[in-house]
C-alpha cells in the first residue's frame, strides 16, 4: 500500500512539473510577446517624435522625403538600442542560469 501511495505522490509530481513546463513555456510566449508591442510602441513614438520635431515650427510645406528619411534613421537607432537590451537580457538570464 505504500508503494501505492509512493507511486501516487511521484505521479502528482510529474503532474506539477509538467504544469510548470507549460506555464514557463507560456511566460515566455507572453514575454516575446510584450517585446513586439514595446517594438511597435516605440516605433510609433519614434514616428511620432520626428514629425513633431519638422512640423514644430516649420513652414507648411515640409520636405516629405526628409521626414520618412529622419524617421527611417530613428527606427534604425530605435532597433539598435532594442538590440542592445536584448542582449543584456540574454546575458543577465545566462549568468543567472550559470
Amino acid at each position: 500500500q505504500s508503494e501505492k501511495e509512493l507511486q501516487d505522490v511521484v505521479k502528482q509530481q510529474e503532474e506539477k512539473m509538467l504544469q510548470l513546463i507549460d506555464k514557463s513555456g507560456e511566460v515566455m510566449r507572453l514575454k516575446g510577446e510584450i517585446s513586439q508591442l514595446k517594438r511597435s510602441l516605440q516605433r510609433a513614438e519614434t514616428e511620432a517624435k520626428v514629425l513633431w520635431e519638422e512640423l514644430r515650427g516649420k513652414e507648411p510645406k515640409v520636405d516629405t522625403t526628409y521626414v520618412q528619411e529622419r524617421v527611417l534613421l530613428r527606427h534604425e537607432v530605435d532597433k539598435l538600442r532594442l538590440l542592445l537590451l536584448e542582449k543584456e537580457d540574454e546575458n543577465l538570464l545566462l549568468s543567472d542560469k550559470y
